[in-house]
């Protein structure tokens, strides 16, 4: 096989890996200013993708602005939640250089489409293929592409331990070479369920002195965990964004989360708000916790609820994911202020960081890897990519980092 990296090889983004210029693995953004996209739109056979976030399937649509019709696989949810995204992207950027495709190209996703379940083989471009749940958010997949004589595994993201909303990932299937993610090849994270905690605590203190905790979360995967997380511990919690719609879609593939009893709970438990007559505001002194986009302060209903609450210092703002550098919310962590809605605004209330990460740190990873300590590895999906596969090296690993728009022969 001939594997070309188009995106995602020492960088966080844009992944996409094209498999002997004919079977496209992942067609994603990097969010910037501008945004950049794979360094090129190739022509494949037909597209695999690993899961529903932006970094990986934010510039599929513009597959599909030519001639060319290449079927698109993925899970259920996958589909869905590309769409989502893509629908989002038109709104936010359409007509623009930051969104790479058009309404036309987006209606075509969905007559291109072929899902399929895990462990289900099927044929894409000659290939055949495997999903293997990964862990990482409901519908993600690692990808076993097998072309008779190499058997090559694309991880895509990917979590060995387990979260509220999906379990980790157990699949360990049999292959010639690996490529696989390394965004946390340089982080130990701390018990899931000590997190948990000491978040819990927190927010239950401020409710308690009367104040409001604003949960910045993104609107696949993370804002479902928390509203998890509120409903075990009976925290009363709004849910704001487009976190709204993800979770209805996702009530409609049980078989892709954890446990679909306490999802159904915890979506009965949350108050999904509608925005109408001034809702918000109001909403900013109900002493509970609002799940809300966007994750990173950069848009959505944050920004109503920020400035509402931020000169109180009784109130919380509990971020809960990575903050990328230059973001409001990374300003917001280090500098106690922030530019919100085109004013900087000091805040006064609390605020905390939480890794809810759904990545495996460098021991998942590790352990992870220890299934494959025989077969080539190609280290993408990272900012430290080149140390994570000279530390695997140093363990006996044959392991390379590819460089942006290398070709390999595996």
């Amino acid at each position: 096989m001939e594997v070309e990296f188009l995106g995602g090889a020492r960088e966080i983004g844009r992944s996409a890996v094209l498999v002997d210029d004919s079977l496209l693995l992942d067609f994603g953004m990097l969010t910037d200013t501008p945004p950049q996209f794979p360094l090129e739109t190739p022509d494949p056979d037909a597209v695999v993708v690993s899961h529903g976030h932006l970094d990986h399937v934010g510039t599929i649509p513009a597959l599909l602005s030519g001639e060319a019709r290449p079927p698109i696989h993925w899970t259920p949810p996958t589909h869905e939640l590309a769409l989502t995204l893509a629908r989002d992207t038109l709104k936010l950027h359409g007509g623009s250089y930051n969104c790479p495709f058009t309404a036309t190209d987006l209606k075509r996703v969905t007559q291109v489409s072929r899902t399929h379940g895990y462990r289900d083989p099927f044929e894409a471009a000659g290939y055949e293929v495997t999903f293997y749940n990964a862990g990482h958010i409901p519908g993600s997949a690692h990808v076993l592409v097998d072309d008779g004589e190499t058997r090559l595994l694309y991880t895509g993201d990917f979590h060995t331990d387990d979260q509220r909303l999906v379990s980790g990932t157990t699949s360990r299937p049999d292959a010639d070479v690996v490529i696989c993610e390394s965004t946390y090849s340089d982080v130990e994270h701390e018990e899931r369920s000590v997190v948990e905690e000491r978040f819990v605590e927190s927010v239950e203190t401020t409710l308690w002195e009367g104040g409001t905790v604003v949960v910045p979360a993104f609107a696949i995967g993370r804002t479902q965990e928390m509203m998890l997380i509120c409903d075990a511990y009976d925290i009363p919690c709004y849910v704001d964004g487009m976190g709204k719609q993800v979770t209805e879609m996702l009530q409609q593939y049980p078989e892709f989360v954890r446990d679909p009893d306490a999802f159904r709970r915890a979506k009965s438990h949350a108050r999904f708000v509608t925005g109408r007559n001034g809702q918000r505001k109001r909403i900013t002194d109900q002493h509970a916790a609002i799940i809300t986009t966007s994750g990173m302060l950069s848009g959505g209903p944050a920004m109503t609820y920020v400035p509402e609450i931020r000169a109180n210092p009784t109130n919380k703002i509990t971020m809960t994911g990575y903050q990328v550098e230059g973001t409001p919310g990374r300003d917001l962590l280090e500098t106690g202020r922030a530019e919100i809605d085109g004013r900087v605004m000091p805040v006064s209330a609390q605020v905390e960081q939480y890794d809810f990460s759904a990545h495996a740190d460098r021991d998942g990873l590790l352990a992870f890897l220890e299934s494959y300590e025989n077969t080539p590895v190609l280290v993408n999906h990272g900012d430290r990519c080149d140390r994570f596969a000279s530390t695997l090296r140093k363990d006996g690993f044959e392991a390379t980092a590819p460089q942006l728009g290398s070709v390999h022969n595996v």
